[in-house]
């Protein structure tokens, strides 16, 4: 009888034109519990040159991610977007600065890192404030957060509570 497959059902794939193992390399760098899994290299058919990178799988944080240089065909967008899930400000501002590192800030705590994905840097307790039965106090987080770049818990939690 053969083992179950025990491959994730759904896994985000990201289509690079030439530097997948450079963008892998980074953020298995920025994010501790990560690691490359695979890496497939092109044979004689082709399409790229004999040997250089195809495809790489990789992890991080027990998330299964495929990376390909597929060429330039196909860019990334803000449409799709990396939610990175913080319980501290100290977290929020390593990945912030990591992750925006040669990349853009952008407003809102998003990011699009030097390869251009798109990434939210989200204190967990912003979430918690926002979504308050209390729509007063979700309506003033709200109108902090949308004046941010980078998210500040200290700020939004004053908000929240009205001072």
């Amino acid at each position: 009888m053969k083992e179950e497959n025990k491959m994730q059902k759904i896994t985000p794939f990201l289509w690079f034109n030439d530097n997948a193992e450079e963008a892998v390399n980074f953020y298995v760098s920025v994010f501790k519990r990560s690691k490359i899994v695979r890496v497939t290299r092109y044979g004689e058919a082709g399409p790229g040159p004999k040997d250089s990178v195809m495809a790489l799988g990789f992890e991080i944080e027990g998330q299964e991610f495929a990376a390909l240089n597929g060429g330039p065909q196909f860019t990334f967008s803000p449409a799709i977007s990396f939610v990175v899930n913080c319980g501290t400000q100290e977290e929020v501002d390593y990945y912030w600065e990591k992750l925006s590192d040669g990349g853009e800030k952008q407003v809102c705590g998003w990011l699009k890192d030097r390869f251009g994905v798109s990434w939210q840097v989200v204190p967990v307790v912003m979430v918690e404030m926002l979504n308050d039965p209390d729509q007063e106090k979700a309506q003033r987080v709200m109108k902090a957060m949308l004046q941010m770049t980078k998210i500040d818990i200290k700020t939004l939690k004053k908000a929240y509570k009205g001072e």
